[in-house]
């Protein structure tokens, strides 16, 4: 049996009926970042399936998975800009899975392909030999050698802050465990564990069920850390979830804690679901009936806001916490927002109150300190230097700028980390970690078959992760180039404080001209490259060559 076996960059997407470009055999790391490629083979003389097992020699760790192709129906919207590899429905790679066997199968018609990190690397030079083998006799059938040059030296910890919204009801919902069970924690802790391995440093918390993407009287799965009782002498409240969430958070690394919205979603019109126990029953005491600013649930919030307060402080969290008022809002908004944020900044002085919002104008009112405009909306801001400020992608940012959908080129993901150098931006929200339901939470979907929450949004924009055996995620190949966005904005930060910031520009502007949030290189090539230069200087500068 004749192979084709290529080694090709992290950057492509391997399609079934599309050959790789391949030639990416060798790259260079820091101590403390995973370096990345894939093998793609398929065997065009033989039949037309057969199996070979494949066999990784290394002196250096290795993880190998499989990267699986998943349905996409809606890549991206029919006025999208050019930078796209298919504007087609189709199978696109996406999930990375565990390899069950080496055993592997080839066929004559597609490709298949595995990514390979190599891990925890000593410095120096590390040969990772790749070798299809026939199953029967064990017979060398292709084999390929990809070289890693490991630089003594590692990446400064990582000070942007970073958060994907966390979705407990899509963790119940698929895996059919109930809210707070000994299973359900299992299960959050190896979701929570992953998403801070991979630079997801803030964690969505919700001491009330996050009033996000739920329909105008509907309502999402209960998820309220934070007990309420409703007596006679006003409200009480029951932290020991709380305690044990902030207590599985630190456990997993966890360092900043975003806390759940405390009006409803595009204008702060009413009050989030809260459930409290009244004479011994649960009940809803607010929801959607719930004006945002009448007297109960603002006599409410003088209670809640105090009591949360001393808790995160008594747990040494507070420092880290970061509240919200109401996402997205438009200028059409702006009195109901105004007057929801008087009521909760209220007891929040001193804290950082931070709101997804792209109006400028809706900022220049001075009714959100802390905007996070969208990275399509963001140069007004950028040109009014507004301080500490952060971004975010989301559904309505196809065109021109960078994002994750599944349709784009894996270059238009990890060039985040140039933007987010360039323009020193302090934190990075996107809303999906884990969303598996349709528009407006009506429904629960299947990931592994609806990529676009049923026609809600481009495959690749609700989720990062999809849902695997025994409770763990299977990561997407989209979440390791995020990754490989955020060791480059470190390894940036480095050769800036051993060269300078200029210097460091200069490397990542020079040959390709000003790089914007909207104009910026789309060649595949220029990001390993730019990253080759910078690890060369961080070696030239520490003495090592």
């Amino acid at each position: 049996m004749k192979i084709d076996l290529r080694l090709v960059s992290p950057l492509e997407k391997i399609f079934p009926d599309e050959p790789p470009r391949g030639g990416y055999l060798r790259a260079s790391a820091l101590k403390n970042e995973v370096a990345s490629f894939q093998a793609a083979w398929i065997a065009p003389e033989g039949p037309m399936r057969d199996y070979v097992t494949l066999r990784v020699e290394s002196d250096a760790p290795v993880h190998l998975r499989r990267v699986r192709c998943v349905p996409v129906t809606f890549p991206t919207f029919p006025d999208a800009d050019a930078d796209y590899l298919r504007k087609t429905p189709g199978l696109y790679p996406d999930a990375l899975e565990e390899l069950p066997s080496a055993r592997l199968a080839t066929y004559s018609f597609h490709w298949e392909a595995v990514w390979i990190d190599v891990e925890n690397a000593a410095p120096g030079q590390h040969a990772v030999t790749v070798k299809l083998l026939n199953p029967q006799d064990e017979t060398l059938l292709a084999e390929k050698k990809f070289t890693l040059t490991v630089i003594d030296a590692e990446l400064p910890p990582q000070e942007l802050i970073h958060t994907k919204w966390f979705h407990c009801d899509c963790l119940c919902q698929y895996y059919g465990v109930e809210m707070w069970s000994e299973d359900f924690w299992r299960i959050c802790e190896n979701y929570v564990r992953a998403m801070v391995r991979r630079g997801i440093n803030m964690l969505l918390t919700p001491v009330h069920t996050p009033p996000l993407d739920t329909a105008v009287g509907g309502e999402r799965m209960t998820c309220q850390l934070v007990d309420v009782t409703l007596g006679n002498g006003g409200y009480e409240f029951g932290f020991d979830r709380l305690d044990r969430w902030v207590e599985m958070a630190r456990r997993c690394g966890v360092e900043y804690y975003e806390i759940a919205h405390l009006f409803t979603q595009w204008g702060a019109k009413h009050a989030p679901k809260i459930v409290a126990s009244v004479n011994g029953h649960m009940q809803q005491i607010f929801g959607w009936d719930t004006s945002a600013t009448g007297d109960c649930y603002v006599d409410f919030l003088r209670a809640y806001l105090p009591a949360l307060k001393a808790e995160f402080a008594r747990l040494g969290v507070l420092d880290r916490c970061y509240f919200h008022i109401s996402d997205e809002p438009s200028l059409s908004m702006l009195e109901d927002y105004r007057a929801a944020r008087d009521y909760a900044c209220h007891d929040l002085q001193g804290l950082p109150v931070v709101d997804a919002l792209s109006s400028f104008e809706f900022y220049a009112t001075g009714a959100v300190e802390h905007p996070i405009p969208a990275i399509n909306h963001i140069q007004p801001f950028v040109d009014a230097k507004v301080p500490g400020l952060w971004t975010y992608y989301c559904i309505g940012q196809y065109k021109d700028v960078s994002n994750m959908f599944m349709a784009m080129p894996s270059q238009r993901n990890r060039i985040l980390g140039v933007m987010l150098y360039k323009y020193d931006i302090v934190g990075f929200l996107q809303w999906g970690y884990n969303f598996w339901n349709a528009q407006y939470s009506t429904h629960p979907i299947n990931p592994w078959v609806s990529t676009d929450c049923d026609g809600f949004t481009p495959a690749g924009d609700a989720f990062q992760v999809y849902p695997g055996p025994d409770g763990a995620p299977v990561e997407s190949l989209r979440m390791m180039v995020t990754a490989q966005a955020l060791y480059d904005l470190r390894a940036f930060r480095l050769l800036e404080s051993l060269r300078g910031r200029d210097f460091v520009m200069a490397l990542i502007e020079g040959d390709v001209g000003e790089i914007t949030f909207t104009d910026y290189p789309r060649d595949a090539a220029y990001l390993p490259a730019l990253r080759e230069k910078v690890n060369a200087e961080i070696a030239r500068a520490l003495g090592q060559n």
